[in-house]
């Protein structure tokens, strides 16, 4: 089965992307020039998963410049062209703070936007920008444009390396013949490459280990039965769906060996936000004697945030949870509480898995070493 996975490409005429809403029934691809269309993308989880999230944010900034700069014309007087590099660099900055407001909990799409953002910072003051300044070509909106968008690719060509090295480091957590657990959905449709937990998942399976993934539907929006199952059968990974609420029995069977997610943001303590069950899988992890892992890369590290009670957590449409496939499953008018992620305690982390190696506690010291 051919495995390969295109998800995003930002190409000379705008941004082509994997509609992850049509999964697993149709593979369509949709083509934009329009940053609007990726904002709304991403508040629809058609692109989804902490890294691409940036990713795509990234991409759609540099949407956002291209289509400024093809309206607004250069002009020849040097006064106009320093209002037109002002109004050009408000635009942008306007931009960036749409695309923080899509999802407020998973930290690598504000990553990726600091990274944007310090290009058009050093000029942003009105009397930074003089004559003087303007007169390299390097301070022109199109140098702008072309500078975003070599930073975007940058920024994906940078978590797909991550992800490489995920995948390396911790395919040796995971014992031979080992049946393991994961949650969610962690590959290539939530990354810039392999994925975090799913690269460990492939690269064990690549290595010949004989692992058999268990993946949870991950309910309200089935992202494991709809998008882990798709990548896995892609691979050829030998692998079971089960629903949430299944895990805790196929540990007392003594069939799981280990477990696995990704993550949205860590603080700075290692407590974990993730896709809501996340904390339920790991305590009944810590219950069975089983190690429960966190795969991802340093980028999703907040360590501005010191514990997990300040991790801010979205809650969802309640029609997530009362509709399914189009379908009202439960009452009109029922009180509906939705949070699109839950926090998993530092304790019940038996290591992360990142692009330096895995961690283990104590967390405080061990990240902060990390990052540094």
């Amino acid at each position: 089965m051919n495995d390969s996975i295109a998800v995003i490409e930002l190409t000379p005429t705008g941004l082509r992307f994997l509609d992850q809403t049509r999964l697993p029934g149709e593979e369509v691809m949709v083509a934009t020039a329009d940053h609007r269309d990726v904002l709304e993308a991403i508040r629809a989880l058609r692109l989804r998963g902490a890294p691409l999230i940036g990713i795509t944010a990234a991409y759609g900034v540099t949407l956002a410049a291209r289509a400024w700069c093809a309206a607004h014309s250069a002009p020849a007087d040097t006064a106009a062209a320093l209002t037109r590099t002002q109004d050009f660099l408000a635009y942008l900055h306007d931009v960036c703070e749409s695309f923080a407001a899509t999802r407020p909990t998973a930290v690598n799409l504000f990553w990726a936007l600091d990274r944007m953002r310090c290009l058009l910072a050093r000029p942003l003051a009105p009397e930074a920008l003089t004559p003087e300044a303007l007169a390299p070509e390097s301070f022109t909106p199109e140098a702008f444009t072309a500078a975003l968008e070599a930073e975007a690719h940058a920024i994906h060509d940078d978590d797909a390396q991550r992800c490489a090295a995920i995948g390396r480091h911790g395919a040796a957590l995971l014992p031979r013949g080992a049946g393991v657990i994961t949650h969610c959905n962690s590959g290539a449709l939530a990354t810039g490459g392999e994925g975090t937990a799913f690269a460990v998942l492939l690269e064990a399976h690549r290595q010949g280990r004989g692992i058999h993934v268990f993946a949870d539907e991950t309910r309200p929006l089935l992202q494991g039965a709809r998008l882990t199952m798709w990548e896995l059968r892609r691979h050829d990974i030998p692998s079971t769906l089960i629903t949430d609420g299944t895990a805790a029995m196929l540990m007392r069977a003594g069939r799981v060996a280990a477990a696995i997610t990704g993550a949205d943001r860590i603080a700075a303590n290692g407590d974990t936000a993730n896709k809501i069950g996340t904390y339920a899988l790991a305590v009944a992890a810590r219950h069975h004697g089983i190690p429960f892992y966190i795969a991802a890369p340093l980028s999703t590290v907040d360590n501005r945030i010191p514990t997990g009670a300040d991790i801010p957590i979205e809650e969802r449409d309640p029609a997530e949870i009362t509709m399914l496939a189009g379908r009202r499953i439960a009452p009109e008018g029922v009180h509906v509480y939705a949070p699109a992620f839950d926090v998993t305690p530092a304790e019940l982390i038996a290591g992360f898995v990142t692009e330096r190696g895995i961690l283990a506690p104590p967390y405080g010291e061990t990240l902060a070493a990390a990052l540094s």
